[in-house]
């Protein structure tokens, strides 16, 4: 049986922080990002927050200064004088904590070879750019990183981490839940122009459905139609094994495909794909867990340095919900 750590007593209390504590230097860091970019959503994309965290962010920052920092228009922020001082003095003491972070580190640093194994779009799109942060935090390490997407055996691939995506089968592996990420039809305005907009499940009948060929896949979308659970049948036109493939051929217009929401984020964003039929989305979350073989007190330093770096860097929150924004651009 696969056991979540993140699920048992002492990882929740762990987690807890005492009532009312107040983290100053997160406050510092969200106002220098908001002062930097003079964007609140700017802020929020850097750090994997909302616009109305950051900005509530700040909001207790100067309540509890009793200043005015920023000065918001609706075109524009500007930093008052005080904002300003705090601009200017805050960012050294974010140095000044960073580097001293890095030194203590330096003293227990792990040292030595860290194999990681991972889904090729998982990789690519949660692990890689996390790896220079992670090998300048941890100089001493050396990584050795598989993409594939056939599910390997940790112990004969040699592995000491599987980033494992989906429901996690039984076995003898201990699990670190990372986070979740909703599911969304998505297509290329191009296609949807082509073959139109599906505005009921029964119309995806009429379109091609690119799926996944290997033996776990679910096989079929599952969506919900007045409170019912209904499975769309994935079509038989085109099928693959690779999510970044997948995530390609549907920008490129070739039919619609269902992706996690962290994976076509940057897509949907930027207009090079659509989502459909959110309406009928159940809102089904899917895990993504760091997995591995052993008892956790019995890890090597360098692989419970690479876990730990994992869960407090790795951010899918933004995943969870469908961004309302996005909403009203498929609608219209």
């Amino acid at each position: 049986m696969i056991r979540d750590l993140e699920t048992s007593p002492r990882a929740v209390a762990a987690a807890a922080s005492p009532a009312g504590e107040i983290n100053r230097h997160a406050e510092l860091e969200v106002f220098v990002q908001v002062a930097e970019r003079s964007s609140f959503s700017a802020a929020a994309r850097h750090r994997g927050m909302t616009p109305s965290a950051v900005s509530k962010t700040v909001a207790r920052l100067e309540a509890r200064l009793g200043v005015q920092l920023l000065r918001r228009s609706t075109r524009r922020l500007e930093l008052t004088a005080e904002g300003e001082q705090l601009l200017l003095q805050g960012r050294p003491l974010l140095a000044d904590w960073q580097a001293l972070e890095q030194s203590i580190a330096r003293q227990g640093q792990p040292q030595g070879l860290v194999r990681i194994n991972a889904s090729t779009s998982t990789g690519q799109h949660l692990l890689v750019p996390l790896v220079a942060e992670l090998m300048q935090t941890w100089p001493g390490l050396q990584l050795d990183l598989s993409f594939t997407d056939h599910v390997v055996d940790l112990i004969e691939a040699r592995a000491d981490i599987a980033i494992r995506w989906g429901r996690l089968p039984s076995s003898d592996m201990v699990a670190r839940l990372l986070g979740r990420t909703r599911q969304v039809i998505v297509g290329a305005p191009a296609y949807l122009q082509r073959h139109g907009v599906p505005r009921h499940p029964d119309e995806l009948a009429g379109h091609v459905r690119i799926g996944w060929n290997y033996a776990r896949a679910v096989p079929h979308w599952p969506l919900q139609v007045a409170g019912q659970p209904v499975a769309v049948p994935m079509g038989e036109v085109l099928r693959l094994n690779d999510g970044d493939a997948m995530r390609a051929l549907a920008v490129a217009g070739a039919g619609l495909a269902r992706l996690s929401l962290y994976h076509a984020w940057e897509d949907l964003h930027a207009g090079r794909l659509q989502a459909v039929l959110e309406e009928f989305n159940p809102g089904d979350l899917e895990p993504i867990h760091a997995v591995y073989v052993g008892k956790p007190g019995q890890l090597p330093a360098r692989t419970r340095a690479v876990l730990d770096f994992l869960k407090n860097r790795v951010d899918l929150r933004h995943a969870e919900t469908f961004p309302a924004r996005l909403l009203l651009n498929a609608a219209g």
